[in-house]
C-alpha cells in the first residue's frame, strides 16, 4: 500500500512538473487564422488608404465594417520581380496589452533575372478571424531562396 502512494506521489509530482510552468509563463501566444485576398477582394477603404503607408515595409493593422485586416508592404522597389507573402501570424498577449507578430516572406528577383523597369510598391493584405485589432504589430521577415 505504501509503495502505491509512493508512486501515486510521484507521478503527481512529474504532471506538476510538466504543467504547472505553462500555467503560469504561457502568456496566451495563439496562431490566428487568416486568409490572403486577392486584388479584387481588398475593400475599397484600404485600397484608398494603401498609397499612405505603401512606401515604407511595414505591418498594418485596420478594421473596416467590423473585419480585421493586416496588411504587409515592402516599400517603394524599381523593379518589377518583388513579392510578399504571410506565412503566420501570432497574437502574443501579456498582462496589459495584446501583440500580432506577423511573419512574412519577401521575394526578391534574381541577380540574372530580367525584370522591367517599373515603381512597384508589393504589399499583401490579409483577413483575420479575431473581434479586436492589437496594441502593437510587429513584422518579422524572411528572404524566400
Amino acid at each position: 500500500m505504501k509503495r502505491v502512494w509512493i508512486l501515486v506521489l510521484i507521478v503527481i509530482i512529474i504532471l506538476g512538473i510538466i504543467f504547472i510552468p505553462r500555467i503560469f509563463f504561457n502568456k496566451g501566444d495563439d496562431n490566428l487564422s487568416f486568409k490572403i485576398l486577392e486584388e479584387n477582394q481588398i475593400p475599397e477603404d484600404i485600397v484608398n488608404m494603401l498609397p499612405k503607408y505603401q512606401d515604407k515595409e511595414r505591418a498594418l493593422s485596420c478594421e473596416v465594417d467590423e473585419e480585421i485586416y493586416v496588411i504587409v508592404t515592402r516599400g517603394e522597389k524599381r523593379t518589377a520581380g518583388y513579392g510578399v507573402t504571410i506565412e503566420k501570424i501570432e497574437k502574443v498577449k501579456t498582462d496589459d496589452e495584446v501583440e500580432f507578430i506577423v511573419y512574412a516572406k519577401y521575394k526578391d528577383p534574381k541577380p540574372e533575372e530580367i525584370v522591367p523597369q517599373v515603381i512597384t510598391y508589393p504589399t499583401v493584405v490579409a483577413k483575420l478571424e479575431v473581434d479586436s485589432l492589437p496594441d502593437k504589430i510587429k513584422l518579422q521577415t524572411e528572404y524566400m531562396e
